[in-house]
């Protein structure tokens, strides 16, 4: 485990300078409008000194940008999940591919393929579920509610009423449905 001494200072430097001259400013435009020297903001541009937190908030303001886009180079790379590296699960006509493929830490995003009649079944879960219809049209039930959408349509639900989504369509559907994370 990595102590705190360890640590070393996030380098800031290159998204400093990077939008210093995205702005078309000079160190010199920069140290008139922040009050800071241009030898230190060279050492900052440099990663040879770590900028205080004040510093920074100076800085944004100068430069037109949020604080938070200085740290841009520590934050990790995004997450890729190649359509083959999709986990599928086809059970009853029905083709469950997890889009994220578990990559996601507090939301499931599903590609749900129902055939012609076909639905997942009712069923609950927590939190709201969100759908998007890709293709086809499918009568959508949450409890006593009914409703018929397609291709392009949106609906939101509480997953703790009963629900079910039935492709009316003469060949199918599909819906991307995002929710909480849980196993599918």
């Amino acid at each position: 485990m990595t102590t705190q001494t360890e640590r070393k200072p996030p380098a800031v430097g290159g998204q400093v300078r990077r939008w210093r001259t995205e702005r078309g400013l000079t160190l010199a435009g920069v140290a008139e409008r922040t009050g800071l020297n241009i030898g230190y903001l060279s050492q900052i541009e440099n990663d040879k000194a770590v900028p205080s937190i004040g510093c920074l908030t100076q800085l944004s303001g100068a430069l037109d940008v949020p604080i938070a886009w200085f740290f841009v180079d520590e934050a990790p790379a995004p997450v890729v999940v190649r359509r083959s590296e999709r986990s599928v699960r086809e059970d009853d006509g029905l083709r469950i591919e997890r889009v994220d493929d578990g990559a996601t830490r507090d939301i499931s995003i599903l590609e749900v393929a129902i055939p012609p009649g076909g639905h997942p079944g009712v069923h609950a879960h927590s939190g709201d579920e969100h759908h998007i219809v890709l293709r086809g049209r499918f009568r959508m039930t949450q409890g006593d509610h009914e409703t018929e959408v397609g291709a392009g349509d949106y609906v939101r639900w509480d997953g703790t009423i009963p629900h079910d989504a039935e492709a009316i369509s003469d060949d199918g559907g599909a819906l991307l449905i995002v929710s909480l994370r849980r196993e599918h």
